[in-house]
């Protein structure tokens, strides 16, 4: 008569039972938020299906501090009255995050519209992730520099195309859209920020 099996364990899964499917690792924030600068394609793979409403709310109040630092009628309201200043401030902020959230709701809305089958709260928080992910360079600068200058232009255009095309991976990815939908699912969205938002006055 042959010994009973042993209980199972930890190191041990219980004899007959079927592996699970391998635990996805946790995308933490500054994985994601750096990954999309050297290797897009693998991190927006890896972020599918999931929703970054942490790292896009860290990102809509970082880009919309460096927009206001930016504009030259906050400095001077600054040197008059800082708080405000500091009250102005906070409502421009709470501007962005309505903002951003409607560009994401947009482009998920014409995504599905056009045949697309992705689920709203990673579409739309990806999108905002990468939107302003791709503007932190233009930001930056636009802080010590003239928004009229050629390297501020320069970098305007150059960060616009690279977040177009991850947002047309983006939402070929989450909604199984051809590239050409994809492309005319964010395209609406995407001059309107080249006209408002990068090439705009920033005074």
């Amino acid at each position: 008569m042959s010994a009973p099996p042993p209980p199972p364990t930890l190191v041990q899964p219980p004899t007959g039972s079927k592996p699970g499917p391998p635990k996805r690792r946790r995308l933490w924030w500054h994985r994601l938020v750096l990954g999309l600068w050297y290797r897009p394609v693998e991190v927006m793979d890896e972020a599918r299906d999931r929703s970054a409403w942490s790292a896009a709310v860290l990102l809509c109040l970082v880009s919309g501090a460096l927009g206001i630092v930016s504009v030259d009628a906050f400095r001077k309201q600054w040197a008059l009255d800082q708080q405000l200043a500091l009250q102005l401030a906070a409502i421009a902020e709470a501007g962005v995050l309505v903002a951003s959230l409607a560009l994401g709701v947009v482009t998920h809305a014409i995504a599905r519209t056009i045949g697309g089958n992705g689920r709203f709260e990673p579409t739309v928080s990806l999108f905002v992730v990468l939107f302003w992910v791709t503007d932190l360079p233009r930001l930056a600068l636009a802080t010590w520099l003239p928004h009229n200058s050629t390297l501020v232009q320069a970098v305007a255009w150059t960060t616009w195309g690279f977040g177009y095309l991850l947002a047309i991976l983006l939402i070929r990815g989450q909604h199984h859209l051809s590239t050409l939908k994809a492309a005319v699912a964010v395209a609406v969205q995407m001059l309107a920020s080249l006209a408002l938002l990068k090439l705009g006055p920033v005074r």
